[in-house]
């Protein structure tokens, strides 16, 4: 279980819970967590009034309390999201991986492919067009949790991510603005069935997110909040996956073709974000396509972001 000793700051925020009884937000200093449920329902609650609750949990982080151990606690998703906004194809190394692992068998030399994909990424870049998606707030699970395969999935993948976590409310907002109204960071695991990703029935509609990426226990998420000022720039932060100790994914948000900001922006243009609401700002490469290795029963999944700790989830094959 992650302490406050790989996390970038003093303390970070999460969800827990003891035995049957019920889940409450609390503080986590080093290897123990203050209970904030006289102070809040949630960490979400907590999220709404965010400027003037950080002050009070750098106080509460150095003063005496009820603290209790960590490792007695159990350790859920750190916020319940209103809404979950995706990026994908965000990252220059991993589209052009999935541009060249989908080319059919006969079709255009991998060169080719490269080189056009990249022309494209340049083109998004410079006419400033993310790709955002919506995903469903009942696909979160635990950071220490199982992922739950479903027996229709066969080709089930993994997308570690970094998570913005929006603390005031954003619409409209500037990108010189944006990282303003972002609270925390946090991981999540995008979990992908990878032969729903295109509809073979009707191909030109195009891409079928609900079924790919919604299921129960698909989006991993901690294991807590951390706050963006102790995170500082988000742009050099190191975002690594093992597959049973084994590294798979391990690359920089330097590879990012739209940061953090130009996301938050992007979607608030269209969307009011709430506090609470992740921005998922996409995933580098190293999935399981590009390995010829996907997810299977008994695995489990290592992802770490910097400052951000480590979530742990081992897959459970119901095929």
């Amino acid at each position: 279980m992650e302490t406050s000793s790989s996390l970038a700051g003093p303390f970070a925020l999460g969800t827990f819970s003891a035995g049957p009884g019920p889940a409450f937000p609390g503080l986590v200093a080093g290897d123990r967590v203050l209970d904030l449920s006289e102070h809040a329902s949630s960490t979400r609650a907590l999220l709404e009034r965010w400027d003037d609750v950080l002050p009070l949990l750098h106080a509460a982080a150095t003063a005496p309390g009820e603290w209790r151990p960590l490792a007695e606690l159990r350790v859920h998703a750190p916020v319940e999201p209103r809404q979950i906004l995706q990026s994908g194809a965000n990252y220059r190394t991993h589209v052009i991986d999935l541009a060249v692992a989908h080319e059919p068998a006969g079709g255009r030399p991998a060169e080719q492919v490269r080189a056009e994909v990249a022309a494209m990424m340049d083109r998004r870049a410079a006419e400033d067009q993310p790709y955002v998606f919506v995903g469903l707030p009942s696909s979160v699970t635990g950071p220490y949790d199982d992922v739950v395969i479903p027996p229709w999935c066969a080709k089930p993948d993994w997308e570690l991510e970094l998570a913005a976590v929006i603390g005031r409310p954003a619409f409209r907002i500037d990108p010189e603005n944006a990282r303003e109204h972002v609270a925390a960071y946090t991981i999540a695991n995008d979990i992908t069935a990878r032969e729903l990703v295109f509809r073979r029935d009707m191909p030109e509609i195009g891409t079928d997110w609900l079924r790919a990426k919604n299921a129960p226990t698909f989006t991993p998420l901690g294991p807590y909040l951390v706050p963006a000022a102790f995170v500082g720039d988000p742009s050099g932060l190191r975002v690594t996956l093992k597959l049973n100790g084994q590294v798979m994914q391990d690359e920089s948000t330097k590879d990012m073709i739209f940061d953090v900001a130009r996301l938050v922006s992007y979607v608030s243009q269209t969307v009011e974000l709430l506090p609470g609401d992740l921005v998922l700002t996409g995933s580098p490469a190293g999935n399981g396509l590009h390995h010829g290795r996907l997810l299977r029963d008994g695995d489990v999944m290592e992802g770490t972001i910097t400052g951000l700790g480590t979530q742990r989830n081992r897959c459970v094959d119901e095929r």
